[in-house]
């Protein structure tokens, strides 16, 4: 049967992820209170939603369940400079560093990029400078930085949260836009569903008997490129770091094989959980990279449950919530968010998968 007597898009395809979204709904700040936000709860078996509040969540836990948190924190990764012999500002958008290089080597985005190419040298303030030694095949600049002190710390006074580009408005409290959990300096972005939950929630959990495991990944520049081939087989994904210790892993191997579930805080856990998970569903310790790309057709072998946000139309991450919830549960859940008025992307409401 095809596409248009089955009534089904063909969903390699790109436009089979796309939604009308009213600019209204685009969250430009967080809630005042983190857990007040609001929850659709999506059945995955039958498509049936409930709409409740993210501190509800708790409800849907059993003792000897497990939650997975991606521990990563934002650095304050935007910083603005002017290149040698160059009028105006250069911006530029740290990614990933470069584990193996001597000294601090990131992979980043510059802006104009016209302005940065090879040997040329970026100066930021208070003594920082810059040199671009490479232009990789997707446009991303390596630099090499040049500085005095202590690198993180030199970010932390002239640095910028790298918030959205849909999000207009500045951030006046750095802290709303980095989990009350992270630990680990290193990402570009924040793994968004976890900044719903807040220490008192989370201790709950605990009493309730849920057990609380941490990975990392650091979010990297697949948060920034949207999908643009029509063929969604054709997308390349971006490898980003990931660590899984080996005591998480027991951990979630025991919780699975005491019959308890493992529901995964975000699509970064998701990601993670399924580049480490093998297909008898065991856990292994991992350090190093994942490009892993989850869409409809897709097995999974590490999660019974996610908590995540809404997210763009035709991305990788509603591509990864439709492989997991089905996909036309996933496209009526959001149709039905829409009407609902519900707030959507990074400062948005939640949606539980159960």
């Amino acid at each position: 049967m095809d596409e248009q007597q089955s009534g089904m898009p063909d969903l390699m395809k790109r436009s089979a992820y796309a939604y009308d979204l009213p600019e209204e709904l685009i969250a430009q700040t967080p809630s005042e209170r983190r857990d007040a936000c609001r929850l659709l709860v999506l059945h995955k078996d039958d498509g049936k939603t409930e709409h409740l509040h993210f501190f509800d969540v708790k409800q849907y836990f059993h003792p000897g369940d497990c939650l997975v948190i991606n521990d990563t924190r934002v650095i304050p990764a935007r910083i603005f400079g002017t290149a040698d012999g160059r009028e105006g500002n250069i911006e530029t958008v740290l990614l990933s560093r470069v584990k193996d290089a001597d000294g601090e080597v990131w992979q980043a985005l510059t802006k104009p990029g016209k302005k940065t190419r090879v040997g040329q040298i970026i100066r930021y303030p208070e003594g920082l400078t810059g040199e671009v030694i490479d232009v990789l095949d997707d446009g991303v600049r390596v630099i090499r930085f040049s500085y005095e002190g202590v690198f993180l710390e030199l970010l932390e006074r002239i640095g910028l949260m790298p918030l959205p580009p849909y999000i207009k408005k500045r951030l006046e409290d750095r802290d709303q836009y980095q989990t009350v959990y992270a630990k680990t300096n290193g990402s570009a972005a924040a793994p968004t569903a976890g900044l719903h939950f807040t220490p008192e929630l989370l201790a709950e959990l605990e009493e309730a008997g849920v057990k609380i495991v941490r990975v990392l990944l650091h979010v990297g520049l697949g948060t920034f490129r949207p999908v643009k081939e029509d063929d969604i087989l054709a997308h390349k994904m971006h490898s980003e770091y990931i660590c899984v210790k080996k005591e998480a892993a027991d951990a979630i191997n025991e919780v699975k094989r005491s019959g308890g579930r493992v529901f995964a805080v975000g699509t970064t856990s998701v990601r993670t959980l399924e580049s480490v998970t093998d297909e008898q569903g065991i856990v292994h310790a991992f350090e190093g990279q994942t490009d892993i790309f989850l869409y409809p057709g897709k097995k999974f072998h590490a999660i019974d449950g996610l908590i995540t946000n809404f997210h763009l139309p035709e991305s990788t991450l509603i591509m990864l919530v439709s492989a997991f919830a089905g996909y036309e549960h996933t496209m009526n859940a959001y149709k039905e968010a829409v009407e609902q008025r519900y707030r959507f992307f990074s400062f948005g409401d939640a949606m539980l998968i159960v």
